[in-house]
């Protein structure tokens, strides 16, 4: 390996909390994360990826995304899937080498795998994590009458840390493989890229880099000035402009971009039915009139003349128009105008001002508003006044944290922390997954609501980190991922006994710090997930399937297990830590 690449590596690694592992490990997951970050902007585990050695059918990482997301869980497909009118689907394959050579023998075995992976009977011996994955792609294709543009896009990257000298040989082989993937006709396309050294450092450092897009913005006006703003515009941008800044290179939805939008991306509905209606109709130059536009803040602005160009950017208002024009854009043109209003400022209290007044047509409640804006703002400070040791960083915006030299694994990801917190402190474990709809309805009453305390916040999201350390390097068996939930629900149990305070007490810091003592102690830490582990492992009596582990029932089965050990513990009187 040459030694930028190496350094580029071990970065990652450090960053990834993955230093401990082999190296042709750690290149694994280096060449995973970096090429499904090509598709998906925001941040993700890469051993959520990462297929894992022995039985892999050749492929080191597989992502599957719906709708511009990281899907990783069969269960919370379906239960999205069933909800939705259509979806869009992107299958990423990858195969890495850290030879400096390009082995048609090798790039034909990873071509045979991808084909083995869409077999409804495999040839090829899958391991746990792509049978799991094989089963996503199989409840996709099942729901194929949804599929919005037709078949999914596959993309297969087959990376080294060589030259690619363009050798006819190799470049044949690339092109049967293609051949034989859309032979089987279940992709509309299919793409296959030989990645060198070259490729794997810049695509590295694409990673750490903010969002930049450059447009022509012609029919504009200049907003006068307003304090806290460095630039701000209206105008009428053509759709296809506007597409610019919404697709990535692969010509894919950057789905990151409105995360600071309040709402979800609804799909199919009445009013986007009706907005796509216009679009493919002979009427579609009315859409400038009839459509309340899109609301872009940017951190950085540069222009000169029309020509612009912003960096750290987000959609806050026009999540639903936006992804109507994208899955559009096949029809339609230049004639199709977009209102837009192009704001560059870097005053976060401006921007959740603009956040609230823009989304107020919307049908969402005010405790919603201040636990997505205001709750997140505190909640990061409270993070981050930790130590470094201890400090995590909660993501209020996605790729917040791409350019800082931190750890990547204490990035703390909004839906995440509702899991952790609810499967904690709320005891609904078996809701992250398939319920986890639920779970977001309570946001705002329930969960971030004005007044609770951030410690429980903390805990629970401490705690997730520490069991996904263990779970990266290979600590604990992978059979306990699907009740990794459970786990954290019972190491409250067991690091602290007493019962919890409410939310919004004060006795809730006290409380929360007994478990963080032993959390911020790897050695106890270790301990407490292994007794954790062993609860759920008892609990499951050997059936770790998803449908026996998250069910109400299964939740109750653990909690009296721990009841009961909380009651011998207690005749004993001796701390369980």
């Amino acid at each position: 390996m040459d030694r930028v690449s190496e350094s580029l590596l071990t970065e990652f690694s450090n960053e990834h909390g993955i230093a401990q592992l082999p190296e042709s490990e750690r290149f694994e997951h280096f060449a995973g994360y970096i090429t499904v970050q090509r598709h998906y902007s925001e941040t993700f585990d890469s051993g959520d990826v990462v297929t894992g050695a022995g039985a892999d059918t050749g492929i080191d990482a597989i992502a599957i995304l719906v709708n511009g997301a990281l899907v990783t869980d069969l269960e919370a497909l379906e239960e999205q899937a069933d909800k939705v009118g259509s979806f869009d689907a992107t299958f990423v394959f990858v195969q890495a080498e850290r030879s400096p050579n390009f082995d048609g023998a090798k790039i034909g075995t990873f071509g045979v795998g991808v084909l083995d992976f869409f077999k409804d009977n495999p040839s090829l011996t899958r391991n746990e994590k792509v049978a799991e994955l094989a089963a996503i792609m199989a409840a996709l294709y099942k729901r194929s009458s949804k599929f919005r543009r037709g078949n999914p896009v596959c993309h297969l990257y087959y990376v080294t840390t060589g030259k690619w000298e363009g050798d006819s040989t190799l470049e044949t082989r690339c092109e049967l493989v293609v051949n034989d993937i859309n032979a089987t006709a279940l992709f509309r396309d299919v793409d296959f890229q030989a990645i060198d050294a070259a490729g794997l450092q810049s695509l590295y450092r694409q990673t750490k880099n903010a969002i930049t897009r450059q447009f022509t913005f012609v029919n504009k006006t200049v907003v006068p000035d307003v304090p806290g703003v460095e630039e701000a515009y209206l105008g009428y941008l053509p759709a296809p402009e506007f597409l610019k800044l919404i697709q990535d290179d692969g010509g894919e939805i950057i789905s990151g971009l409105f995360y600071d939008n309040v709402r979800d991306w609804l799909d199919s509905n009445p009013v986007n039915d009706e907005i796509r209606a216009t679009l493919e109709s002979g009427t579609r130059a009315r859409f400038v009139l009839m459509n309340n536009g899109i609301t872009i803040i940017a951190r950085d602005l540069h222009s000169t003349g029309n020509r612009f160009t912003i960096e750290d950017f987000s959609i806050v208002n026009g999540c639903q128009t936006s992804h109507v024009l994208f899955g559009a854009r096949d029809e339609i043109d230049e004639s199709v105008m977009v209102p837009t209003r192009l704001i560059a400022t870097q005053d976060e209290e401006i921007i959740n001002d603009i956040i609230r007044a823009t989304n107020r047509q919307t049908e969402v409640k005010a405790e919603q508003f201040y636990a997505l804006q205001e709750f997140s703002k505190s909640l990061e400070l409270f993070f981050q006044a930790f130590s470094d040791q201890h400090k995590l960083y909660y993501e209020r915006r996605t790729r917040q944290y791409h350019r800082l030299a931190i750890e990547k694994t204490r990035i703390v990801l909004p839906s995440n922390m509702i899991k952790a917190y609810a499967a904690m402190f709320l005891e609904l474990p078996h809701r992250t997954t398939r319920g986890y709809a639920s779970l977001k309805a309570r946001v705002g009453t329930d969960i971030f609501k004005k007044g609770h305390r951030m410690d429980p916040y903390y805990t629970a999201a401490y705690t997730l980190y520490r069991l996904e350390y263990i779970f990266r390097n290979a600590r604990l068996a992978r059979q306990y991922k699907p009740a990794r939930f459970h786990i954290i629900m019972a190491a409250r149990y067991l690091a602290n006994p007493q019962g919890v305070p409410r939310s919004n007490s004060n006795q809730m810091e006290r409380y929360c710090q007994v478990i963080n003592d032993i959390l911020w102690d790897p050695q106890k830490a270790d301990e407490l997930i292994a007794s954790a582990a062993a609860v759920i492992d008892e609990a499951a009596a050997g059936d770790f399937n998803r449908d026996n582990i998250r069910t109400d029932s299964f939740t109750h089965k653990v909690k009296a297990k721990l009841q009961s050990r909380q009651g011998s513990q207690s005749d004993a009187e001796a701390p369980l830590f």
